[in-house]
Parts: structure tokens; sequence; C-alpha cells
């Protein structure tokens, strides 16, 4: 019988620094803001699945050498990287759509929703394809949570990460969602819009140069 126990002070350690990482905005917070603002509180807490899935996908991946064989291999982190700048720049051109727009979007009500897997994938590709993701599970694997521990210790570890990842994302999609600031969103939809496409622009850009 495993003693979990003994893991919970490098569970604590490596759970408050995702906490930290999770709160913070970025990349997947703009992505939530567009979500909720445009879609609404359900799609964004779907969207926040995705997030906190890929980032668990990331997790294990680092455990088990996927992102340490990433980070050490050039042309696979360009590659990554490729693929997350063009991800980022495809959001950038959706936003840039919305503002160039003259009409006003039609009432969430009367929008037929988008399948749930829509926005669960949107976030789950985001965190995937984020190099930066990638590097910070390997710093948060140093911590060495999970070590000497076995499937049963890595996989409470994950299932905790989820949830705080989803717990933290899941707080900005509430908030973007909420009708305070979705009416903001309709009375500046074509500034936010705009501002929502440059951040991912240059994210995008951050991303493709950053070395």
């Amino acid at each position: 019988m495993t003693d979990f126990t003994t893991f919970l002070p490098g569970f604590a350690a490596a759970y408050a620094i995702l906490l930290v990482a999770a709160s913070s905005p970025g990349p997947a917070v703009a992505m939530l803001l567009g979500i909720g603002l445009g879609q609404g509180r359900g799609p964004a807490l779907t969207a926040s699945a995705g997030i906190a899935t890929g980032s668990v996908v990331l997790n294990l991946g680092t455990i088990f050498g996927i992102g340490l064989l990433l980070s050490q291999a050039a042309w696979a982190m360009q590659a990554v990287r490729a693929i997350g700048a063009a991800y980022l720049l495809w959001l950038a051109w959706g936003a840039f759509r919305r503002a160039a727009a003259k009409a006003p979007p039609p009432r969430a009500a009367s929008v037929a929703p988008a399948p749930a897997w829509r926005h669960f994938a949107a976030g789950f590709a985001l965190q995937v394809t984020n190099p930066k993701a990638i590097v910070f599970w390997l710093a948060i694997n140093a911590v060495g949570a999970t070590q000497g521990g076995g499937a049963a210790v890595i996989a409470a570890f994950a299932f905790g990460a989820w949830i705080v990842s989803f717990l933290c994302h899941g707080a900005w999609a509430l908030l973007l969602s909420s009708a305070p600031v979705r009416a903001a969103y309709a009375r500046a939809r074509r500034g936010i819009e705009g501002t929502l496409g440059a951040f991912f622009a240059l994210f995008a850009l951050r991303l493709a140069l950053d070395r």
C-alpha cells in the first residue's frame, strides 16, 4: 500500500507553482476571454477543461521523458514552436475578422451553439502546442513530487494537477463570461476583438522568435 502522506510536501510545492502559472494572464486567458464573451459560460468552462487536460498530457509526457526529449531535440522543439505559432495566428485572424465585421453579432440565445468538443479541442490544442508549457512542466517535475512513487502516485498527482489547472482557468472563464463583462463587450466589441487579435499575433511572434 502506497503511503501518499510522504509525497504531500512535494505535491504542495508543485501545485503552488502550477497555481501561480495557471492564474497568470497569457494565451489561454486570451482564448477564454474570446470564448466567454462570444459564446458564454458553458463553452468557456469546456475550453478550460481542454486546457487542463492538455496540461496533464504535458505533465505525464515530461514525467515519462517525452518533454525532455523535445527540449533536447532542436528540430522537434522548432516543429512544436511552428505549430503553436500557426495556431495562435489562426486565432488572431479569427479575432481580427470579428473586429472587422460591421454588424454586431447576434444575441447568444439566437446562435446555434458549437459542439462542446470544439471548445474542448481548442483549449487542448492551445496548451499542447505551447513549448513554454513543456519547459514549465519540466521545471515542475524537477521538484520531484512523484519521485520514488509508482503509477498510483503519478495518477494522483496528475489528477490534482488537472483540478488546479481547471479551477484557475475556470475562474477566468466565469469572470470573463459574466453579465457585466459581456455587456461591456457588446458596447466595445470591435475594439476588444481587435485587441485580442493583437495579443494572439504578439504571442505568435514571441513564440516563433523566442529561443
